[in-house]
């Protein structure tokens, strides 16, 4: 239940459309509900954050994301489940014919809001193609939170004019997610050209002494330009979740002189 939804079932008390018992019937289950013994699902987290809880795919049986993802579904209008590799989707696509899988994103999600509600003002950067997956992570992932997504792939340092092609993209955004492997450099050169928050994820992509997205990662915590926060190693979702709060609270920014 999200706060639409509590709205909604209190002015439905208010007007007489419901009754007091079924309201409080509703609001019973609202903190959290108890699912087999695996899982307590905490239906008041799109009361206080704004967004449902999200299912990390990770770690559980084809089962219990099932579950899980109905119960979710029976309450709100956006669902979603990360880290869904393609032989989960495989055993659990025929129990879930509603939900939406995104392969290369590894996304299961589910979304019954209205597209012209989003806000514009994100912005998803990937240095390489091979970044695109972690890219989509974030993109997705800040869609479902109410904002409209911009993408812009494959312009890193490497070929730097392609960035730089678009610098009208880069000034109009209000939060910008920048996804990059190898050494990671890319986020310090976007956050040098514009005034919009940054945020960096530095993805597992690189040759050996790249150990896994410790490079970037380090290069992106010790940027010399101002202004950008860094997340874990390939994490697109907790990117794209940021971006989505910051769109929400943020106003149009200045442009840099």
């Amino acid at each position: 239940m999200d706060e639409l939804q509590l709205r909604t079932l209190l002015q439905s008390v208010r007007d007489n459309t419901i009754t007091i018992e079924d309201a409080l019937s509703a609001l019973r289950r609202l903190p959290f509900e108890v699912v087999g013994d695996f899982a307590r699902l905490d239906h008041h987290r799109a009361v206080r954050r704004g967004f449902p809880e999200v299912i990390l795919a990770q770690g559980k049986t084809p089962d219990q994301v099932v579950h899980i993802f109905r119960r979710l579904a029976e309450r709100s209008n956006r669902v979603l489940a990360t880290r869904v590799t393609a032989e989960m989707y495989a055993a659990i696509r025929e129990s879930l014919p509603e939900a939406t899988y995104h392969s290369l994103a590894r996304l299961l999600y589910l979304d019954r809001s209205s597209n012209d509600a989003r806000l514009e003002g994100v912005l998803v950067v990937s240095a390489g193609t091979a970044d695109v997956p972690v890219a989509e992570e974030a993109a997705i992932t800040a869609e479902l939170t109410g904002s409209r997504v911009e993408r812009l792939y494959d312009v890193g340092v490497a070929g730097l004019h392609r960035l730089l092609n678009h610098a009208e993209a880069l000034q109009r955004a209000r939060v910008i997610v920048v996804v990059a492997g190898m050494e990671g450099a890319l986020a310090s050169v976007v956050a040098g050209l514009v005034a919009a928050p940054v945020i960096a994820v530095p993805t597992s992509v690189g040759y050996g002494a790249n150990f896994g997205g410790l490079s970037a990662l380090l290069t992106m915590l010790n940027s010399c330009a101002n202004g950008v926060a860094v997340v874990n190693i390939d994490n697109g979702f907790g990117a794209g979740y940021l971006a989505g709060v910051i769109n929400r609270l943020g106003q149009p920014i200045a442009t840099s002189a």
